[in-house]
């Protein structure tokens, strides 16, 4: 059975870690330093772990945290649901390879609180997806397959690619654009599975509200690149280490609008000063880009209620 773990800060202001469950957390009598040892520890001695503590909080008790503490590396998938990329102009059945980059592990951040808007950045965006945490150690390239999933997935969350994409796109800066300090945050729940349930990874409903209105909603039945194949493609240039997270890719409805190709290719003779200020100008007339105070809630879960990652909920400051 799936387990919904959380991070958290306790009423006598210790970091504990626990299993939620109907809103109330059971406190874990033993002292995890960091994801990676909560994964270590495995499903079963936790769920043990559960039936010997009488220690319990509600979750208005206590403040959350990251369940993603000390990641080696957070990866990314660029352009991974279909309508994304038609939106795009791609065209997701000719598409052989993925779009990989990488975020700072200084954009690290908790599930609930602020989201901070750089002074220098005005095209600022959100795109929910689901976060792969990963459970073993390679030292070479894998071959991942729907049978072995579970050796190299343990569990999953909630992830937010904050991005600014005036510095992303006329900087051509992915990893710069993508890492400023509280652009990752992640959590509340880190939700470890095992075989029988890796199956929801293609049965996941994901959905952001911007102030309440619906921004982003999909499934991730319409992934591209399913987590098999990209962990498979990702081994042959990176190392995984147990606690390192890949963020899928993001669905359609995110506040970048991308222009037309005919206006691309106009676009294309003009210097590239005087291109990338045309891209700002017509960008900022974009409504959807967050602003200052706006609202930004995250949700992923499945149809039948047996995997709930929670609520994402920030301030932009």
């Amino acid at each position: 059975m799936a387990l919904h773990i959380v991070h958290f800060i306790d009423p006598q202001h210790k970091k504990r870690w626990g299993l939620i469950q109907d809103d109330q957390i059971t406190a874990f009598q033993h002292n995890f330093e960091n994801t990676q040892e909560i994964i270590k520890y495995g499903m079963l001695q936790l769920a043990k772990l559960v039936t010997e503590s009488k220690e319990k909080y509600l979750i208005d008790q206590v403040e959350l945290l990251s369940p993603i503490t000390h990641p080696s590396q957070i990866l990314c998938q660029g352009a991974n649901y279909r309508q994304h990329m038609l939106d795009s102009g791609i065209n997701p059945d000719t598409q052989s390879f993925n779009m990989f980059f990488t975020k700072s592990l200084a954009s690290l951040h908790e599930p609930t609180g602020w989201i901070e808007k750089p002074s220098h950045v005005e095209l600022l965006d959100y795109e929910i997806e689901l976060t792969l945490v990963l459970g073993k150690k390679t030292q070479g390239c894998v071959s991942v397959t729907t049978e072995n999933l579970h050796e190299y997935i343990a569990g999953i969350c909630i992830g937010n690619d904050v991005s600014a994409r005036d510095i992303q796109i006329p900087q051509m800066q992915f990893y710069k654009g993508k890492s400023y300090r509280t652009f990752c945050p992640l959590g509340p729940i880190l939700c470890l599975l095992n075989q029988a349930e890796m199956h929801y990874l293609n049965k996941l409903q994901l959905c952001l509200k911007v102030n309440g209105e619906i921004r982003q909603q999909d499934s991730t039945e319409n992934l591209v690149f399913k987590p098999a194949e990209t962990l498979t493609e990702f081994s042959q240039i990176t190392n995984f280490e147990v606690g390192d997270i890949l963020m899928t890719g993001t669905p359609s409805g995110c506040a970048l609008g991308l222009p037309s190709a005919t206006l691309i290719k106009m676009t294309g003779l003009l210097p590239e000063k005087l291109k990338w200020h045309l891209f700002n100008k017509s960008q900022s007339r974009r409504s959807q880009y967050l602003k200052i105070g706006d609202q930004v809630e995250s949700h992923i879960f499945s149809a039948d209620g047996k995997i709930n990652l929670g609520y994402q909920r920030h301030r932009i400051s």
